[in-house]
């Protein structure tokens, strides 16, 4: 896989609505596209979904600059085998995992359409699992609302368009409260909650009372780079603990598992550093018993395709954060964009390569600057 070519593409496109979490609103989707040629003329797509440094360090910035000055010279400097071999070339620029991952991705893309099979195959085969789903169960995720009968409506509204598990964003002064109208509203329905690393463990008396509404999950309740006190956490609530923001690698994994300090693991491919790595953390939570699901960062059609072919992996056992393109846009940048079929899964694409087609019409509406990288 020779690569000749490289073109950045920062994004800013219209969200549906306003998504709040605890690190702010977001009321447009931005992020950086990346468009990799090979030298056969096969074109692969990969996106920074990372756009604030409320989540994560990697800003749209940074992004451009690590790819730009570091990562797109490393893709030019040999051709790849295969895919996998992305993590080792880009090792010695510590950190900056979203960036790698967009990278990464393209050569995902790629190498699934050099062997004439769609991406979820292409991962199945690369990584040796067999037992690949047709279609998922998704979730939904609500960000804080200005009022919890607001919420409520909103969750209403998602349940009626099939959605098998509902996600609230919580902060202090909107948990408690918000968390037991949505399970008024919605009894015997799967519901977590996601702190995205708001509380510490002085606020345990509160994620105690958690206990008492049959949740699925907890999903990082404490400080984004902390495994040790969730462990602490874990041994205090009957609700699982789910780690994100922590899990930055399979070491991470493998440590926080080991540690009990979660019982489940989102994992974002882009958080870890790409598909390879993500790979190594489904195979590690596999092996400990502990189910997975597949987050998601408000990706477009195009970062969204890659997740809903990495979570029909047998282990993404749990509804995951890949939602209909309607529900964060008028339009997607793909054509047709991601829907619910008629039992309200969410079909796995079956074409060569990501199975998509980027609207060019609407990503040059949306792209606010560009730039071109030949070998």
């Amino acid at each position: 896989m020779k690569l000749v070519q490289v073109e950045l593409f920062q994004i800013k496109w219209p969200l549906l609505a306003p998504f709040e979490t605890s690190f702010g609103v977001a009321y447009d989707k931005e992020a950086i596209l990346a468009k990799v040629t090979s030298a056969d003329g096969l074109v692969g797509w990969g996106e920074f979904a990372g756009d604030g440094p409320g989540y994560s360090y990697e800003t749209l910035q940074t992004g451009w600059h690590i790819a730009r000055d570091y990562l797109i010279p490393l893709l030019f400097k040999a051709p790849f085998e295969k895919p996998t071999e992305a993590p080792e070339r880009f090792a010695w620029v510590r950190g900056h995992n979203i960036c790698k991952a967009m990278l990464e991705a393209c050569l995902w893309d790629i190498g699934a359409q050099q062997a004439g099979l769609s991406l979820r195959d292409y991962i199945g085969q690369l990584s040796g699992h067999t037992d690949l789903k047709d279609r998922l169960a998704v979730g939904v995720s609500i960000g804080i609302q200005p009022t919890t009968e607001a919420l409520v409506e909103r969750i209403l509204r998602f349940r009626a368009d099939g959605y098998h598990r509902i996600k609230i964003k919580i902060k202090p002064g909107r948990d408690l409260q918000d968390a037991r109208a949505a399970r008024a509203a919605i009894p015997g329905v799967p519901l977590m909650v996601d702190a995205n690393s708001a509380y510490t463990l002085n606020d345990i008396g509160m994620l105690r009372q958690m206990d008492d509404l049959d949740l699925l999950m907890i999903e990082q309740p404490l400080a984004y780079d902390d495994i040790y006190e969730h462990h602490k956490l874990q041994r205090e609530l009957k609700t699982r603990i789910c780690l994100d923001e922590s899990i930055h690698g399979p070491g991470d994994a493998r440590c926080a598992l080991e540690l009990g300090a979660c019982k489940i693991i989102n994992i974002k491919q882009g958080r870890v550093g790409g598909v390879t790595k993500a790979l190594a953390i489904h195979d590690i939570a596999m092996q400990a018993g502990a189910p997975v699901w597949k987050g998601g960062m408000l990706e477009t059609g195009i970062g969204r395709a890659l997740n809903v072919a990495l979570a029909a992996l047998p282990n993404f056992s749990l509804p995951s954060d890949l939602s209909a393109s309607n529900r964060y846009f008028h339009e997607d940048l793909i054509e047709p964009g991601f829907a619910l079929d008629k039992d309200n899964m969410l079909p796995v694409p079956t074409g060569v390569g990501l199975g998509v087609v980027i609207h060019e019409e609407r990503l040059k509406k949306a792209t606010v600057r560009s730039e071109v990288f030949k070998a």
